[in-house]
């Protein structure tokens, strides 16, 4: 298999990972299926919304795939009054990637990057290769180091 950009750019940063491959179901992109079919905790496998923010434009938020996104906790951390996440048309020409393979490595642009503390709770994590049917396992100390990411509490948390 050819290497995704998100590879190549590990390997240009010299950050060991490996590469985990798995069976895509175009109907069933959702981050806690990912984690099935990998035998992976949904909380270890994070996922890559793109939002963007009244004032600070498109960033990139991180987060475990069992959660969801806390908009609220975003646009405080990227400085922004309030944020959103993009429409699905725009995410690829956004990013180059394709919903289901939305990856903060090797993005078209390089967009701020923020990930939710709990990526510290693991070992290794498991990340978009930029790719559907492949993602990136690697330490999470390097993931937040190729993406120069900025760390906080982005998740909702049930009341």
């Amino acid at each position: 298999m050819s290497k995704t950009n998100a590879a190549r750019l590990l390997d240009r940063l010299k950050l060991p990972y490996q590469i985990l491959e798995y069976e895509v179901d175009p109907d069933d992109l959702a981050a806690e299926s990912t984690a099935e079919k990998l035998g992976l905790p949904p909380e270890q496998v994070f996922k890559t919304l793109v939002a963007r923010g009244d004032r600070h434009g498109v960033c990139l938020a991180v987060i475990p795939g069992s959660d969801q996104l806390d908009l609220k906790a975003l646009a405080v951390l990227a400085g922004d009054r309030k944020t959103d996440t993009v429409p699905l048309k725009d995410v690829q020409p956004l990013t180059g990637y394709i919903r289901g393979g939305v990856t903060a490595l090797g993005t078209k642009k390089a967009y701020p990057v923020y990930v939710d503390e709990l990526i510290l709770a693991f070992d290794t994590i498991a990340v978009s290769a930029g790719k559907r049917g492949v993602m990136l396992w690697l330490a999470p100390q390097d993931y937040l180091a190729a993406t120069q990411a900025t760390l906080g509490a982005l998740i909702k948390h049930p009341h």
